[in-house]
């Protein structure tokens, strides 16, 4: 190709191909609508003609989405924990598709992965490691794992980044940012946007794979020795190299498609412990709380992976969360917006009936409002579909209310562990964690 100054210019196939997926995702919908649009002419039920565009939608969009590393499969690993909530004839024929998000993606060739490695770790690379695995044993969104034996014997988790992941990543969000409307069809409340946002914020921490180790190194020793949550060792970092003792254990995604009542309960339990204890323990909020993150191990204990996200939390979770969440539940309206306008997340201007406000959170509190609940897809539905219905009193109420900046990804890492909880139709204990952990929540 030519450019305007006479010089050949070189695009990379993949990211030609990587922009014509992406651009394939509007133009599909467009024909869908046009077939919506016959459809109602000979006079079918516009209910049947939306779940067929619904359902053709998510195939192309997850179909797309699972083809690709970059912005666009970190994009599709964020929405994979809100599955649950979608409709089931939605949900159901791409659970599946899904899933694969969570742990796969077309691998690098291996001289690739050894140019990586050789500008990491040195020429001598191959010196430090009794045994490398060209094969990788897993692949997310910007790096690909591989298994290995380190010089001393131990077996190791090589996690090798793939090169331009940090453009492909960005350029990938961007032009997702362009399509968000789509996402709207598999769910009218589900905006797109502001995830994005923050996933493009957070770039920058993500392919610091030093960062990640630090934090990782934070966790592993405030969960040393612990009888709930496992958190493998760093043996050695760089930019774009991070190796760590390699960890067996079933993968949630696993024990989401077949595990036993036990199983699932029991990671649900260990998640929600996880999610509320690191606060107070490391200071840090895991906040990429998708099951290809978590390993059951064989002793019970949750095995947790991939540090690049995570939220620094000094000072623990906002006490406020607990505090208003309790009042909530004693049915204290006039405290629980009294603490709203405090916080935020109701403006000084906006004019709120205070028993209308607890009317709104209430519900969504009920699987901490007694001693055990059992999440499930069903509660899920029914709660997105209270607060995303524009005929639901929820809706009108919802759209009166602010989310602080400050409180925006400990929300969002709460709902997609709250997706994850459901996914696995867990049953477990949740109110004692929050009395455990969560500051403000035991009665004073």
């Amino acid at each position: 190709m030519t450019g305007d100054n006479g010089r050949v210019t070189d695009i990379p196939r993949r990211a030609i191909s990587r922009t014509a997926k992406l651009a394939s995702l509007p133009l599909g919908f467009a024909g869908r609508a046009v077939l919506g649009l016959g459809k109602r002419v000979t006079g079918l039920a516009s209910e049947v003609i939306n779940e067929e565009i619904q359902q053709r939608t998510a195939e192309q969009l997850f179909s797309v989405l699972g083809q690709l590393k970059g912005g666009a499969m970190k994009l599709g690993q964020a929405l994979s924990v809100f599955e649950a909530a979608l409709p089931e004839a939605v949900a159901g024929p791409y659970r599946q598709a899904l899933t694969k998000l969570q742990e796969a993606a077309p691998p690098l060739p291996a001289a690739t992965v050894h140019k990586v490695l050789a500008a990491e770790l040195g020429k001598d690379w191959r010196s430090r490691f009794q045994e490398f695995d060209d094969t990788p044993s897993a692949a997310a969104s910007i790096g690909q794992v591989h298994r290995a034996v380190w010089s001393d014997g131990r077996d190791v988790a090589v996690k090798v980044q793939y090169p331009g992941a940090g453009d492909a990543l960005v350029a990938d969000l961007n032009q997702l940012s362009r399509f968000a409307a789509l996402f709207k069809i598999l769910q009218p409340g589900l905006d797109v946007k502001p995830l994005l946002t923050e996933l493009r914020e957070r770039v920058v921490e993500e392919l610091d794979y030093e960062l990640e180790a630090q934090t990782q190194r934070a966790f592993a020793e405030a969960y040393e020795g612990d009888e709930e949550i496992f958190v493998p060792q760093v043996v050695e970092a760089s930019t774009h190299v991070i190796v760590t003792e390699w960890m067996t254990g079933t993968p949630l995604s696993q024990i989401i498609a077949n595990g036993t009542p036990d199983q699932r309960n029991l990671a649900g339990l260990r998640m929600s412990t996880l999610h509320f204890s690191g606060p107070a323990r490391a200071g840090l909020l895991h906040a990429d709380p998708h099951p290809g993150n978590f390993r059951l191990l064989d002793d019970g204990r949750l095995g947790v992976l991939d540090f690049g996200a995570c939220a620094r939390l000094p000072e623990g979770h906002p006490e406020p969360i607990g505090r208003l969440t309790r009042l909530a539940l004693a049915g204290d309206a006039d405290a629980v917006l009294a603490g709203l306008r405090s916080e935020g997340f109701v403006k000084p201007d906006v004019d709120v009936d205070a028993e209308a406000v607890l009317g709104y959170l209430r519900p969504m509190l009920d699987p901490i409002a007694a001693d055990e609940f059992q999440f499930s897809r069903a509660w899920l539905r029914g709660e997105a579909t209270r607060l995303a219905n524009p005929k639901s009193p929820a809706y009108s109420l919802g759209k009166q209310l602010n989310l602080p900046p400050s409180y925006l990804l400990i929300h969002r890492v709460t709902l997609g562990s709250i997706g994850v909880l459901c996914q696995l139709e867990a049953k477990a204990p949740y109110r004692a964690v929050l009395t455990e952990w969560l500051p403000g929540f035991a009665d004073e």
